[in-house]
């Protein structure tokens, strides 16, 4: 990974973070996006190093997006690697699901995935070569309880990387998708103990996964080791 050049969307917590610190170990240069946290951010700058850089906007804001690849693709000659973990989720039955919630939630998660990789294939297209890697949920595609905008945000991430993949692998850019399971962090620590009861009795590991084990899955789709996997949905999952 020594010199790739690597954004990665939502980086200050949880698996975000953990990326941007195995591609920082492995050599890469690292920038990330936030939106909430400045304290969370400085924090993540501290750990990542002088070298990284911080954006703060919405990644469902296409001005926002260009202008992020642009700033980059300035100051580092171009952009090898585009990781759109930024999302966010809503428990919540469908019957509670205001159209507002529906918006914000396909918003971020789908429509994020979209501006930021349409900003980061421009620069990757030109020097023909580039990895995209977005985050998906075990549950867009598996019998699992989940709330129903955030399980359609993360088929259509999946729908998404797949036609990508096809159209721009001409080009020598690979485009996958992991899908994590439930982590010790985020949204898994909200969740009532008879609910992480039920998803540890499915899982064959038998526990919740850790950010760090994940990041290793994508990190290693972006290394010169990967030469061969694209349109792929990667479960990261415990064999859920």
């Amino acid at each position: 990974m020594d010199g790739l050049r690597c954004l990665v969307t939502g980086g200050t917590r949880g698996l975000g973070r953990a990326v941007c610190e195995a591609l920082v170990r492995g050599g890469a240069k690292v920038a990330f996006t936030w939106s909430r946290s400045q304290h969370d951010a400085d924090d993540t700058l501290r750990a990542l190093g002088p070298d990284a850089r911080a954006f703060r906007g919405s990644v469902a804001d296409g001005a926002h997006a260009d202008a992020v690849i642009k700033a980059l693709v300035a100051e580092w000659g171009g952009l090898d690697v585009l990781v759109n973990n930024a999302g966010i989720n809503q428990v919540l039955p469908v019957a509670l699901i205001e159209e507002a919630d529906w918006d914000a939630v396909m918003d971020v998660n789908a429509k994020g995935t979209f501006l930021f990789s349409r900003a980061a294939l421009r620069p990757m297209i030109r020097a023909k070569r580039g990895h995209i890697v977005s985050i998906g949920a075990f549950s867009e595609g598996r019998v699992m309880e989940a709330p129903v905008h955030y399980a359609a945000s993360k088929a259509a991430v999946r729908g998404m990387t797949e036609a990508l993949a096809r159209e721009v692998g001409r080009y020598g850019i690979q485009v996958n998708v992991v899908a994590p399971g439930l982590m010790d962090a985020g949204q898994s620590r909200g969740l009532p103990q008879h609910r992480l009861d039920e998803y540890l009795g499915q899982n064959p590991l038998g526990r919740l996964l850790t950010p760090a084990e994940v990041a290793d899955v994508v990190v290693w789709l972006v290394t010169t080791e990967n030469r061969s996997i694209t349109g792929a949905r990667i479960a990261a999952d415990g064999g859920i």
